[in-house]
């Protein structure tokens, strides 16, 4: 019965569909060919219900006599053991001996009235076609009346985040109807079980890559002052420095590692430190080349970190083979040399890289995955934390950071996945153990001595330290970025990274403090004197050669600042997080060693009250941890991931307050140059349309102009392409497609009254287009197209485009506020919204149109566009980008690569349909 109703209130909406462009305040008068036509109308739905009365009444079941009174008592379960054929019910998941009304497949159920509207539809071939009703007990059909079918994404194109957990719920839902018994438990349980086996295999992987990368890279790096000498004390070439000179306390007693000088055979003392120097030029340049050719030729997208890139790729943009095979082998390849190198640059960005490109690669063995692009992307978000898990040791700071600064959207389930794919990661790379100390990471420390309360100035001015340090590389590397992408006299992007590797090794030789690996200078750093037992910097050195030690430490962090401000960007794998880990350890060793002279030479001052005369009661590594701590905030500007990193490292739970305090005020200084950390800075400089969810309007440097409605800023119905319900045919749709190069249709009743419809995709118009013209259909190009219900439409001669068109598409009133439709893209991931006012299209809004409004605004206010209520705001603003608007999030074209952009070359927005004289209603 409710079936019955449900099809015939479908069958009358989508008949007066057509007619509903009329205004509801001027009611037509019906004509006669309007009478003829609800004639014929009555009669069809007469003969679909005609039958025996009697019959169909006989199956409801009041009608019938009770055999016991009703009762609306729960009855209780009879067990599964009291009757064979239950129990063998439970086993296979059929009910045998029962029937139900519901199943079709029943052999004594009487026909409902469903089955036999059925029955008789098939006299009526145009309704069966159009219809789309379901078979009784099969799922329903979620794109029959809702956002439509789809044919998959275009490159650099958004998801729709509602249709894709639209598609997971009615697939769950036919999954739990029809998996029955211990059979359907297990599909059940094998169903639910495909995310946490592709995460446990991701972990495995990325443990492995992770120690195979520092295996590969301290090797490489240790190369280029020398190599493992074939002796009696076992050594051999494939051994790093550590590995052949392990069991020395102090490494220049190892006999066994052979410099370039010494195995070239030069003693004087001019001619070791040029050959090495030179040997050091030489391979620095290699590593970095041969880098920078595997990006340029195998993978593109394998160049930089790839956190801005993910952080988009969650937040909803498609972007086609940037977690390929390729991409994975070649950034894994390409981060071993880049960080062999010496160039200011890290692995540990990158790792995070590798980490999503592992698990898109095992999501391809599970299509339920592979095919929702929504569910894909929750895996990526509980993988990247696997990525930060293998790079600081951290399972738990890896979790947080997938939380705080790349999740677009990051439910529960999702921190509790996120947690066993770091936590398997870190048990593999514990398991392997590539230094053989037993630590995840090279500079994992110890402290011997807590903090005293006259400590906290010092930790509080390296914090203030960081959030300048932050605030000004932001700013500096922008700046290079951009002189980069607007010279165009520069050399091509392989032989910039030749001519930086050259600048960095002959900057880094002669600082024996910039010479060593990252990774290394970090670990020592952060080391205690009182544990130190080789102490190659010599920084636990006393008396006045303490004065030159503080010289070359900040010597050191002003020119890595510069390096790494010119080395990220480069087009080869390259981090931030360890080069600015190194710049803030480096400033903050100085500031400890400092505070330790100061307070050894003036033990009586009042602050040093609280010290024990017997212990020493500075540790400069303290201040070079926290110094790490607070220039990593003021870079990323990310807070509670950074402290529980940083305690996970050094395992002092005593340090989490001092580290608290530099964080915070990092944050807060790097807040005052801008609210953009490096990565949201390279989104906007990639021109990515990314929109923050967590972002309410204030974060993020996305800042929506206050009082401003959406009618100012929204793309109106003049200047829109905008499909009429009726009046195609398959060669003008064509057309349409040809004179335009939109990525969406708004779909209205007629060009006068504007009644909006649905709203149709360009993938999707041009691919039923496609299909009508090949077998079986062969469709002739002057066949008759429709969007709205066709009662007399021939279905076999025909194109019927309903069941591919969005009929239920977000919709506001376009007197809506900015501020609401920015929510509706922030919270909700839709790609579009369409304004209407009592029905009528009034005009369509893009996530693209939404960038440039939070993105833009500053530059409006600055050429005078004004912000106010006015008309200022669309003439200065959303004027931009108004041809890319219905060009849904269209992004680079792929032959621009990342420098392509959605703007024009000189900032302003590639043609404006305003004026194309092809806009307009169709």
């Amino acid at each position: 019965m409710a079936s019955s109703r449900n099809f015939m209130n479908t069958h009358k909406g989508e008949g007066s569909s057509s007619s509903s462009s009329r205004s509801p305040n001027h009611p037509p008068p019906p004509t006669v060919e309007d009478e003829r036509d609800e004639r014929d109308e009555r009669d069809e739905l007469d003969n679909l219900f005609d039958g025996n009365e009697g019959d169909v009444l006989g199956d409801d079941p009041l009608s019938e006599e009770l055999a016991e009174p009703m009762s609306f008592k729960r009855k209780q379960k009879q067990s599964v053991f009291s009757q064979p054929g239950r129990l063998l019910s439970t086993l296979t998941g059929n009910r045998l001996g029962s029937s139900s009304p519901r199943s079709p497949h029943s052999g004594t159920a009487t026909p409902t009235r469903l089955q036999g509207l059925n029955l008789n539809t098939q006299r009526n071939e145009d309704i069966s076609h159009t219809s789309n009703t379901p078979k009784e007990g099969a799922p329903l059909d979620w794109y029959v009346e809702g956002p439509g079918r789809r044919v998959g994404y275009e490159d650099l194109t958004a998801i729709d985040w509602i249709f894709e957990y639209t598609k997971e719920r009615q697939r769950l839902r036919a999954l739990y109807s029809s998996a029955t018994g211990i059979v359907g438990y297990i599909q059940q349980l094998l169903d639910s079980s495909q995310i946490w086996i592709v995460l446990v295999l991701t972990g495995i992987a990325v443990g492995a890559i992770a120690a195979g990368i520092d295996v590969a890279s301290d090797w490489l790096g240790d190369i280029k002052t020398g190599y493992c000498a074939v002796g009696p004390e076992g050594g051999a070439f494939y051994l790093n420095k550590q590995f052949c000179c392990f069991g020395y306390d102090q490494g220049e007693k190892c006999a066994g590692w052979k410099p370039w000088a010494a195995a070239l055979g030069i003693t004087s003392a001019g001619g070791k430190w040029f050959i090495e120097y030179f040997f050091f030029i030489f391979l620095s340049i290699t590593f970095a080349a041969c880098a920078g050719f595997l990006v340029k030729e195998y993978a593109i997208y394998a160049k930089h970190s790839g956190i801005p890139e993910i952080k988009t790729v969650l937040g909803g943009f498609v972007i086609r083979r940037f977690l390929g095979a390729w991409t994975l082998v070649t950034k894994s390849l390409g981060l071993c040399l880049a960080v062999a190198s010496g160039m200011w640059l890290g692995k540990e960005g990158p790792l995070v890289h590798v980490a999503c490109c592992c698990a898109n690669l095992f999501i391809k063995l599970f299509p339920n995955i592979n095919t929702n692009e929504a569910r894909k992307r929750e895996v990526l978000s509980a993988a990247a934390a696997s990525g930060i898990s293998v790079a600081f040791g951290s399972p738990i700071g890896g979790v947080l950071f997938s939380l705080e600064q790349l999740s677009y959207y990051f439910p529960d389930k999702t921190m509790w996945q996120s947690f066993v794919c770091a936590m398997t990661a870190a048990v593999v790379l514990q398991a392997l153990d590539p230094f053989r100390s037993g630590k995840l990471v090279l500079y994992q420390v110890k402290f011997s001595t807590g903090w005293h309360g006259f400590e906290v100035i010092p930790f509080a001015f390296l914090g203030i330290l960081g959030g300048i340090y932050g605030g000004l590389f932001i700013k500096a590397n922008m700046r290079v970025a951009q002189w980069k992408k607007s010279a165009s006299w520069l050399p091509g992007p392989l032989t910039q990274v030749i001519l930086v590797a050259l600048l960095t090794a002959l900057i880094n030789y002669p600082n024996f403090y910039m010479r060593a690996q990252s990774s290394e200078l970090v670990s020592s750093l952060f080391s205690d004197c009182a544990l130190v037992l080789d102490d190659q910097f010599g920084l636990c050195r006393k008396g006045a050669a303490t004065a030159g030690t503080i010289v070359l430490l900040l010597f050191a962090a002003i020119l890595g600042f510069f390096l790494a401000s010119i080395t990220f960007g480069l087009q080869i794998p390259a981090g931030i997080i360890l080069p600015s880990m190194a710049i803030g350890a480096l400033s903050g060793r100085a500031v400890g060693i400092i505070m330790e002279i100061w307070q050894h030479n003036h033990p009586d001052f009042f602050a040093f009250g609280t010290c024990d005369p017997e212990r020493a009661c500075v540790t400069p590594g303290v201040y070079a941890m926290i110094g790490a701590a607070a220039t990593l905030a003021g870079v990323t500007r990310m807070t509670v991931s950074i402290v529980v990193i940083m305690f996970e490292l050094t395992g002092a739970l005593p340090y989490v307050l001092p580290i608290m305090v530099a964080v915070m005020l990092s944050k807060w200084v790097g807040d005052a140059f801008s609210r953009r950390g490096i990565y949201e800075s390279w989104i906007r400089f990639n021109e990515y349309p990314f929109l923050d969810s967590g972002d309410d309007g204030g974060g993020g440097g996305q800042h929506v102009p206050d009082d401003v409605p959406a009618s100012h800023i929204m793309t109106r119905i003049e200047d829109l392409v905008v499909l009429t319900a009726t009046g195609h045919t398959v060669a003008s749709l064509r057309g349409v497609l040809a004179s335009c190069d939109y990525r969406g249709f708004p779909v209205v009743s007629d060009p006068r009254d504007a009644v909006l419809l649905g709203y149709i995709s360009r993938a999707e118009l041009a691919y039923n287009l496609a299909a009508a013209a090949r077998p079986p259909r062969n469709l002739p190009p002057e066949a008759e197209a429709f969007f709205s219900h066709q009662p007399l439409a021939d279905p076999r001669a025909t194109l019927d485009l309903r069941p591919w068109m969005d009929q239920t598409p977000l919709t506001l009133p376009s007197r809506s506020s900015l501020h609401l439709a920015v929510a509706y893209f922030q919270k909700l991931g839709v790609r579009y919204v369409l304004f209407s006012d009592r029905g009528v299209l009034a005009g369509l809004l893009t996530k693209k149109d939404c960038w440039y409004v939070l993105n833009g605004a500053e530059e409006a206010r600055r050429s005078g566009g004004g912000v106010g209520s006015g008309g200022g705001m669309r003439a200065g603003m959303a004027g931009q980008g108004v041809r890319d608007e219905v060009d849904d999030d269209d992004g680079d074209d792929e032959a621009s690569g990342e420098r392509g952009g959605l703007l024009g070359v000189d900032g302003v927005a590639m043609g404006s349909p305003a004026d194309d004289r092809r806009s307009g209603i169709l």
